[in-house]
């Protein structure tokens, strides 16, 4: 769960904030003394923070160098002053955004994850394993029993797709859209020839039937 930090003054923008990014499912502080920001910052340990400019005692600034000295958390910056110099001065310190107030929930919250997306990205395990059958990921091998079978980088995508999904049905036109990495166009015949290798190998493993059809509906692990 991510950890957000608020550090704003109005009680009812505090409050509202707090509400939203809780029902979003993070981790929410909201700093109401503000005679040690910096402190409270380093014992929470956020992944990221919402500061505000016009604060009691240090601003926004100050209190954005001082998290600077001892944090590379990242920070935006949520104030009421859209002066371009402000932001430029908001980011020349270490902020990471800029959103002025009134702000849009939509967009506040687009910007607040694609922060964590670029600071803080989840690591993707790199091995699945469903129903007797291991993938490494990073190597495309398949094993089961002993026995081991390389994959193309198709049939790695279709397997871990499905693997990804066990138990529910997957489409052709979902496994289709796996394949076309928006370079090459990938056609249901395609699709077809990569299934037909990739239960070939999977065979080679003891496991023919592995990966099911669904007459009119797809595919199912």
């Amino acid at each position: 769960m991510y950890k957000i930090m608020i550090i704003e003054d109005d009680p009812a923008t505090r409050d509202e904030l707090t509400l939203l990014l809780a029902n979003e499912g993070y981790q929410v502080l909201a700093v109401t003394d503000f005679s040690d920001v910096a402190g409270q910052l380093r014992d929470f340990g956020p992944h990221l923070a919402l500061l505000d400019l016009g604060l009691p005692g240090k601003d926004g600034f100050t209190l954005c160098m001082e998290i600077r000295k001892g944090s590379d958390v990242p920070v935006i910056f949520l104030t009421s002053r859209d002066s371009a110099m402000d932001e430029l001065q908001a980011l020349n310190l270490g902020g990471d955004d800029y959103i002025t107030k009134p702000y849009h929930i939509p967009v506040l919250l687009a910007r607040i994850h694609t922060v964590l997306r670029r600071t803080c990205p989840r690591q993707e395990p790199d091995k699945l394993e469903v129903k007797g059958l291991a993938v490494s990921l990073s190597q495309g091998i398949a094993s089961a029993g002993g026995a081991a079978v390389e994959l193309t980088r198709n049939e790695l995508r279709i397997l871990t797709y499905l693997m990804q999904h066990a138990g529910e049905i997957v489409s052709r036109a979902d496994l289709i859209d796996v394949l076309w990495d928006n370079h090459i166009y990938i056609d249901d015949n395609t699709l077809s020839v990569n299934m037909t290798r990739l239960r070939g190998k999977l065979g080679e493993l003891g496991l023919p039937d592995y990966i099911r059809t669904r007459r009119g509906l797809g595919y199912q692990v």
